[in-house]
């Protein structure tokens, strides 16, 4: 499941994932990233990742398609987590893209909420 959050900036998507992630899921976030890229912005991401399952078939496909039409369009990006794959996923997302990308741990939500809204 993907909650799309409001962090009050118009180049920023913030969503709490949790759940298994579904195609339908994962399409919430594409029409948000092309209205990003209408006002010529680099798309940021906040992810809250709480109880994350990982995804369906179909929804990690998904999610592939969108993020390889769309990496030159990434801003920087921030995992927030507890568990220590997650920062190992987000270590991954910074090397396999031009992102800058950061994990911080749930504890220090507020410190990751500064930093994406630092730009």
């Amino acid at each position: 499941m993907i909650e799309i959050l409001n962090l009050e900036q118009k180049n920023l998507i913030a969503a709490k994932i949790s759940g298994r992630l579904t195609a339908q899921d994962v399409k919430k976030i594409h029409p948000l990233i092309h209205s990003v890229l209408d006002n010529d912005s680099k798309v940021n991401f906040y992810f809250e990742i709480e109880e994350f399952d990982g995804y369906t078939l179909k929804g990690f496909w998904e999610d592939l398609k969108i993020d390889s039409q769309h990496t030159a369009d990434y801003g920087k990006m921030v995992f927030v987590g507890s568990k220590k794959w997650q920062e190992w996923a987000a270590k991954a997302t910074d090397f396999f893209t031009g992102s800058e990308v950061k994990f911080f741990e749930m504890s220090q939500r507020n410190d990751a909420r500064k930093w994406i809204k630092n730009l």
